[in-house]
């Protein structure tokens, strides 16, 4: 037999703490569960320190959460845009966001001990009911923005940059 996934429909926008991104995982049967985030300018302004350069976010996360006994499966499925300032030319383009992410959430003892962290592996106490993973949501589409921003090549194979702005760095590169 065949499980279907839970899905749950959530928008990015709320509070730093926005129940949106809390999952309450006792409530939760066995197997796996998806749920979607549209993530947004407000997320981001939040979350984190904002970056004026980085404007109209516009992503979806769609999270698989596969619950075992004592422990969960995370995966974070990235996809959407970012405007940024081009590295080479300095005109702003729509950057492709995408990646993806995996984390274990391990259960321990009902000590109310802190949360540990390792790589990929988050430990939790059993006594936690409620998992919020809004500040790995912001971590996780953080890390899928590549370091280089380049606009991508045009279907011709020509630069996407601003032709001026290449002559002018050609011209200044000159001996």
């Amino acid at each position: 037999m065949v499980k279907k996934s839970a899905i749950s429909r959530c928008g990015g926008v709320g509070m730093k703490h926005n129940r949106e991104f809390e999952i309450a995982w006792q409530g939760l049967k066995p197997g796996p569960h998806t749920y979607v985030y549209d993530i947004d300018d407000r997320f981001i302004e939040e979350r984190g320190e904002v970056d004026d350069s980085f404007k109209n976010w516009s992503a979806k996360i769609t999270l698989g959460f596969d619950k075992h006994e004592s422990f969960f499966m995370l995966h974070f499925d990235i996809d959407g845009y970012v405007t940024v300032p081009c590295d080479r030319c300095g005109d702003e383009f729509q950057l492709r966001l995408w990646d993806e992410f995996d984390l274990v959430i391990k259960l321990t003892g009902d000590d109310a001990g802190k949360i540990d962290e390792e790589d990929d592996v988050v430990f939790i106490p059993r006594s936690e009911t409620v998992i919020d993973i809004g500040n790995w949501v912001y971590e996780f589409l953080m890390l899928s923005v590549p370091l280089q921003h380049i606009h991508p090549d045009q279907p011709d194979g020509k630069p996407g940059c601003n032709p001026q702005a290449l002559k002018l760095l050609d011209k200044l590169s000159e001996p």
